[in-house]
């Protein structure tokens, strides 16, 4: 009897044990201030600042970015339109995390998605975007996958379309402060990018009779002169994230700051930084050719 016991009480505590393994399977990446950071020129890439940008740690919810990116590719190819209409999915329903509430059947033109996707962050407008454009979020995630190894991601792995952690038997999406930047760089050659990631507030279902009001996540916006965009990202285990961007005088800086432990303190390191890697390119950059009259 005692042996049986003893047999029952072991089991229980490898039960226990494999029950906490799996809910600690996620290691916390987050670091004070943070695990990496990075500041580029926009232009050229060239590094102003770098303290362990190739830490790598969990991208959260600027995985999103690259969603923007491929989209806005896809725009540009005419494999896509700003105004098709995309019809809401019950999969695409059931997403939790920030969304905008879409409901099954619903329909939406990509160009307003776009909006929900960046300004509220809305993990239910990157699942619908992405099983609309490719047919599946599989689908989609290899075609991220791949866009990411042909900008020089080379410690990227994305794994979903939205950032959110992973869910039971899922990895999560990995990535480094440099290979964000690299994204930001290339995303910043879209012309109609920052018109999304510069929008402080807009209404969704603008037409409803109370429309839901988005609001960017990104609080260095309108805290820094000529800052517009990117995007921040967050959850426990990845901590605070953000990719910033801002320009002066012709000049134009990203900055990475990936797995701080504290809101505020990313938030501070980022208009740090930024802000002194901007005035560097101020100072740096060539003198204005003097403007000659035809007189």
């Amino acid at each position: 009897m005692k042996m049986h016991l003893s047999l029952v009480s072991t089991l229980i505590l490898l039960l226990l044990l494999c029950t906490v393994t799996t809910a600690t399977a996620l290691a916390i990446m987050s670091r004070s201030p943070y695990s990496g950071a990075i500041v580029i020129d926009a232009a050229t890439g060239k590094v102003l600042f770098e303290d362990n940008a190739d830490a790598r740690g969990y991208p959260a919810s600027i995985t999103k970015l690259m969603v923007l990116l491929v989209i806005l590719e896809a725009v540009e190819a005419h494999r896509l339109t700003l105004d098709e209409p995309v019809t809401v999915t019950a999969q695409v329903s059931k997403i939790g995390g920030s969304q905008v509430y879409l409901k099954d059947n619903e329909v939406f033109p990509v160009d307003e998605l776009l909006y929900a996707l960046i300004v509220q962050s809305a993990n239910d407008a990157a699942t619908a975007l992405a099983i609309h454009y490719a047919g599946s979020k599989a689908a989609f995630v290899e075609l991220m996958n791949r866009r990411a190894q042909e900008i020089g991601m080379r410690d990227t792995v994305f794994r979903s379309v939205h950032g959110l952690p992973p869910g039971k038997g899922q990895l999560p999406d990995i990535s480094t402060p440099r290979d964000i930047a690299k994204l930001c760089r290339e995303l910043l050659k879209k012309p109609r990018a920052l018109k999304y990631t510069s929008t402080r507030q807009r209404p969704f279902r603008a037409d409803a009779a109370e429309p839901f009001m988005m609001r960017n996540h990104n609080r260095l916006l309108g805290r820094i002169e000529g800052c517009d965009g990117l995007k921040t990202g967050y959850f426990r285990a990845a901590g605070f994230s953000i990719a910033a961007t801002a320009s002066k005088r012709d000049q134009r800086a990203i900055a990475v700051v990936l797995g701080a432990s504290n809101g505020r303190v990313r938030d501070a390191k980022a208009k740090e930084m930024l802000t002194r890697g901007l005035m560097e390119l101020v100072m740096d950059a060539p003198p204005a050719a003097p403007h000659t009259s035809n007189r």
